[in-house]
């Protein structure tokens, strides 16, 4: 209601219409809440749209009041008004299911818990928050105790009529819990008639220096101090009635009455010049009209919540600014709230789609709370199907995040439904893998000794045995299981590390070793030569021998000729033996008949001693022959195996040889006995 603040000079005067002034401050728009328009009652409030902060924060800080203490029916209302339900020394009725819904949801909340858990809930309530913001939740406990002990007496009502037969004559015993209960509910009445009285006792200060300011606009009209002192003082006196609080409800209308008198007396004293007025009238004008297309222009605002505290801040300068000519009044008015109607609107229709969307998002929730239920009840026996669970959930939640608030009513319970399936679920998990961690631990060991074992031989130039060796420890690695994700790294690390070392020597060491082998291909041609034209009557096995010596002594040769010179080194041995067999057969069975002859002209005596040595050694040979084909397959796994085979084969040869000579021998007696 106040005038433009305008800056004077000593020589300014100052003419401001107060009617004018009164008549647009009892008609102005207000773009407020219903905590505003009830200002003076401490027992009002508004409540934004459940579910959002925005909507919240419009109603705690948004709200933008009428003069103080004055109401007006002229607003267009941006919030809904909500009753605070039965007073809190009311009794509960019976049956009462009409409760207002903020209190209804306090009580749904507590639904579930036992009258011992409400006792201990109100008296933590009563420890830990001021009296004057636990008015609902005191209602909810109330509601929600004596519904559980309405319904404890009532049972104990009806088993005392089936055992003593009259109902009339039942008699409730004592409820400790219920009377520990009542003496809290005494406690809070208490603090909140201490608080009640106190401020009771700030409204009436509040009034007493409001009749001050009164008072004080009184003096102003018989002041002898210059227009421009005076006019400050008049300034100041207004901001003071400002700054003063509430005072109480029974005053509101006669102060606020008087004060406007006061001030359209004081206007009225001080005969502002035509001239002056004219310029502040027109410079309101030109404010006014810019507040219009500001208010206008937020219909085009993309956020509405901005729009609507915009708005707030828009009516508080339109409040501030003084009045313009009585032609521009109400065309500016109903401009400006036509302007303030089509946000305000919008800004209901915005939590109407809330209210919708909370609704939508509460049916994607549950649907959420069914798939994490499924999960959470299926049994998984490995750690593969773990994850892949997990990852599910995980997904589950991550979906779960991106969906907004439910309605209010539901959100905390959808969201305990949703925790406890996720509770449970890692619940199993965390049994599950706590009953793999000792088998872990043995992976850990196994493979433990596995980098030990690769680590002793990562310096080892037995080329061919520490790579099969390490081949084998790789294929160990592989059938472990898993180790602890600490351990895993480090462990794999180490074993790597190992082979790499050997594998890099091994390279390095067969790239130097290939000239060897060319040198090694033109020895073992020249050996060949060599054992073409060889007289193996004359050497005998031993010269045989020396070119297997000599063979093996010469190495490797390149990969694509080792079959090729194996074949030639074998056909040259066969023939070598070929020769050498036949030429010692005929010597040894021709000096085996000179013997007979002898041993003939000595007796038989000497024949069966002969025969028998020569059986015996026939049996002993077949042994041997039998030993060295068994031990031919264990040689195969071994370093140089196919020389030592060639060797095992050559005896083999060689024993048969020896046993088919035995064998012609006995014959050879056997026919000399005959005849």
């Amino acid at each position: 209601m106040a005038a433009k603040k305008t800056t004077l000079t000593a020589s300014d005067e100052i003419i401001v219409n107060a009617e004018d002034m009164r008549q647009e401050s009892a008609t102005e728009p207000v773009a407020t809440t219903e905590n505003d328009m009830n200002a003076g009652n401490e027992n009002a409030g508004v409540e934004a749209p459940a579910g959002d902060a925005a909507g919240k924060h419009i109603a705690e800080e948004g709200a933008v009041s009428a003069p103080q203490e004055q109401t007006t029916d002229e607003a267009p209302v941006a919030a809904e008004e909500v009753s605070d339900g039965p007073d809190a020394d009311e009794e509960i009725p019976e049956g009462e299911s009409d409760a207002e819904e903020s209190m209804q949801d306090s009580v749904d909340v507590l639904a579930g818990k036992s009258k011992a858990e409400l006792v201990e809930l109100f008296e933590k309530i009563l420890a830990e928050k001021p009296v004057q913001a636990i008015r609902r939740e005191v209602e909810a406990l109330k509601v929600a105790f004596y519904k559980l002990h309405r319904a404890d007496v009532e049972a104990a009502r009806k088993a005392f009529a089936e055992l003593e037969g009259e109902e009339a004559e039942f008699v409730p015993q004592v409820d400790a819990l219920e009377v520990k209960f009542k003496d809290l509910l005494k406690e809070y009445r208490r603090r909140r008639d201490e608080y009640t009285a106190n401020l009771d006792h700030v409204k009436e200060e509040n009034y007493k220096a409001k009749l001050q300011i009164i008072e004080e606009l009184k003096e102003l009209v018989n002041s002898d101090e210059t227009l421009n002192t005076t006019f400050a003082r008049f300034r100041e006196l207004q901001q003071r009635w400002k700054d003063i609080g509430m005072v109480p409800q029974q005053y509101v209308k006669d102060l606020w009455e008087t004060y406007d008198l006061h001030v359209e007396n004081f206007y009225n004293f001080i005969k502002i010049n035509k001239e002056l007025r004219d310029l502040d009238l027109r410079k309101n004008y030109e404010t006014k009209l810019s507040l219009c297309e500001q208010a206008e222009a937020l219909a085009d605002e993309p956020s509405i919540v901005e729009a609507f505290h915009k708005l707030q801040k828009l009516h508080d300068d339109w409040r501030e600014t003084g009045p313009v000519a009585n032609e521009y009044k109400e065309p500016l008015w109903e401009r400006f709230k036509e302007a303030s109607s089509r946000v305000n609107k919008r800004h209901q229709e915005f939590f109407e789609n809330i209210k919708k969307e909370q609704v939508h998002n509460l049916e994607l929730k549950d649907a959420l709370c069914v798939k994490a239920e499924a999960l959470a009840s299926q049994s998984y026996s490995t750690r593969k199907e773990w994850n892949r669970a997990s990852e599910k959930l995980l997904d589950i939640q991550k979906e779960w995040k991106g969906i907004g608030f439910a309605p209010r009513k539901d959100n905390n319970r959808i969201y305990e439904r949703f925790r406890a399936a996720c509770d449970k679920f890692f619940e199993l998990k965390r049994e599950f893998y706590s009953g793999v961690k000792d088998e872990m631990d043995n992976n850990l060991k196994l493979k433990t000794e596995i980098c030990e074992a690769a680590e002793a031989l990562k310096q080892s130039e037995e080329w061919k045995k520490a790579t099969d060796q390490l081949i084998s420890l790789q294929a160990r690695w592989k059938e472990i299981g898993p180790v602890s994700r600490r351990y895993s790294d480090a462990v794999w690390k180490r074993f790597r590390a190992a082979c790499d070392e050997f594998f890099d020597r091994k390279a390095k060491h067969f790239a130097s070793v290939d000239g060897e082998y060319d040198e090694n291909l033109s020895r073992k041609k020249a050996l060949l030569e060599d054992m073409k034209a060889a007289d193996v009557k004359e050497g005998g096995y031993d010269l045989i021998k020396e070119f297997q010596r000599r063979w093996s002594e010469i190495g490797f040769v390149p990969i694509k000729f080792k079959e090729q010179m194996q074949k030639q080194y074998k056909e040259a041995l066969d023939r070598l033996f070929g020769e050498l067999r036949g030429s010692e057969h005929d010597r040894s069975i021709n000096r085996f008949k000179d013997k007979i002859s002898s041993m003939k002209a000595a007796g038989d005596k000497r024949l069966r001693t002969e025969r028998d040595r020569l059986y015996n050694k026939v049996r002993q040979l077949e042994q041997e022959i039998a030993l060295l084909e068994n031990n031919i397959g264990f040689f195969s796994k071994s370093k140089n195996a196919e020389s030592m085979i060639a060797d095992v084969k050559a005896k083999i040869e060689k024993a048969k040889r020896e046993m088919n000579e035995a064998i012609e021998k006995v014959k050879m007696i056997d026919e000399n006995k005959e005849q």
